[in-house]
């Protein structure tokens, strides 16, 4: 009966769903109809079938997804189909705005004047209010997803170990492999990182989207990494499984340990609230490493830098790698001054703004005091990669994947 009573409210929900949609597919048509109304009819009659045919599509494989076992689609099929989803109706959202501020401006007018007919300019704003940003999606998504960037900064710092200078450091973050339908893209993205001959590679968390079998046909992908003192990783918050069903327990465990499984598989040293030394030419560098700790109460804090900071104290230099920057305002500046570098990643710069030598602005800002690059505060450093991966909005807009490189100098 409890079983009967949970179907019928999904389908009521999902019902609901598709009045709403198809309810804004009217609305945003009507607006749709009066930007083309000067346009030749068998014009205007082939963009209102293209408008219906994207809109039918759209709801056929929201239906699909939301009445089968989406988890067993094909990757390359869910990511064209949620990309297209949300860009699609992303853009008729837009639209809708327009016209219904239009809508509250004719109602005013009808109190006073009668009715007043909406005018063409104002529906054409509204078709290109909707339209320009899809386009810019769209490139977004076609053009940017794999066009690593590599970001060469260096560090000077006045205390460095004579051993350190010169030291070659790579980050990578955010890998997000659940994202990628190019493996192609990403072996070349492998070899450029292999190329710049670094020293050591770190990788700051989120290897997955939500499940560990994200990684099946990539493990020898990213196993080919090389760094001369090999390659550090640490966990993210998607890295948990914390975002998908699990019927129990156990099932969300062993995901967890067939994760940690993977990341031996390819080479690199999992840090689980744990240190490794490093030896460089007889100086100790210690590479800290944390699970999730955010200063945010969205996200878990399983983080535990005194644990894991526990029998470094007579290391040369200290590194931390904390997949989320409000973990540096939050905790590290505060109570480990001797941490000279903290490698961060997870805002991924939103996937979206403006990053420029010389300015740099994205909705990142707004939720993340270090969002992206590098940041200095007391001698304390903290580098904020970008991303090497995407999630959700299959694209970049702005705010390249990052493959960052950061050498160590003295003064």
């Amino acid at each position: 009966m409890k079983r009967l009573q949970k179907i019928n409210n999904s389908m009521i929900r999902i019902l609901f769903a598709l009045v709403l949609i198809f309810g804004l597919d009217l609305y945003v048509f009507s607006g749709l109809q009066v930007a083309l109304s000067s346009l030749d009819s068998s014009i205007a009659n082939v963009v209102f079938g293209v408008y219906w045919m994207l809109s039918i599509l759209a709801i056929i494989g929201a239906v699909a997804a939301l009445t089968t076992d989406f988890r067993s689609w094909g990757e390359r099929l869910k990511h064209y189909l949620k990309t297209s989803f949300f860009m699609i109706y992303l853009s008729k959202f837009l639209m809708l705005i327009i016209l219904f501020l239009d809508d509250i401006r004719r109602l005013i007018l009808m109190v006073f004047q009668g009715a007043v007919a909406r005018p063409e300019s104002v529906a054409i704003f509204a078709v290109l209010f909707g339209v320009v940003p899809l386009l810019v999606l769209t490139y977004g998504m076609l053009r940017n997803t794999y066009r690593f960037k590599l970001t060469n900064s260096t560090l000077t710092l006045d205390d460095l170990p004579k051993a350190l200078v010169g030291l070659k450091i790579i980050q990578i973050s955010d890998i997000h492999v659940g994202s990628f339908i190019r493996q192609d893209k990403v072996v070349k993205a492998i070899e450029d990182i292999n190329n710049q001959n670094p020293d050591i590679v770190f990788f700051t968390g989120d290897l997955v989207n939500s499940i560990a079998a994200e990684m099946n046909d990539w493990i020898s992908v990213f196993g080919k990494i090389r760094a001369k003192y090999g390659v550090y990783s640490i966990v993210g918050n998607h890295d948990y499984g914390d975002y998908t069903y699990w019927p129990n327990k156990e099932a969300k465990r062993a995901n967890f340990n067939r994760l940690k499984e993977i990341h031996a598989e390819m080479g690199w040293q999992l840090l689980l609230n744990d240190h490794a030394i490093v030896e460089i030419e007889g100086c100790k560098l210690a590479v800290v490493g944390v699970e999730n700790y955010s200063a945010n109460r969205r996200f878990h804090k399983y983080g535990d830098l005194a644990k894991a900071a526990n029998g470094t104290e007579h290391a040369d230099f200290k590194v931390l790698l904390s997949h989320d920057p409000s973990h540096w305002d939050d905790q590290v500046i505060k109570d480990f001054q001797d941490i000279r570098i903290t490698f961060s990643g997870h805002t991924h710069g939103f996937q979206f703004g403006i990053d420029l030598p010389w300015f740099k602005w994205s909705p990142s800002k707004y939720f993340y005091k270090q969002w992206a690059g590098l940041y200095e505060e007391s001698g304390q450093f903290l580098y904020v990669n970008r991303g090497f991966g995407v999630l959700g909005y299959r694209g970049r807009i702005g705010v390249l994947p990052e493959i960052t490189v950061i050498k160590l100098l003295s003064y």
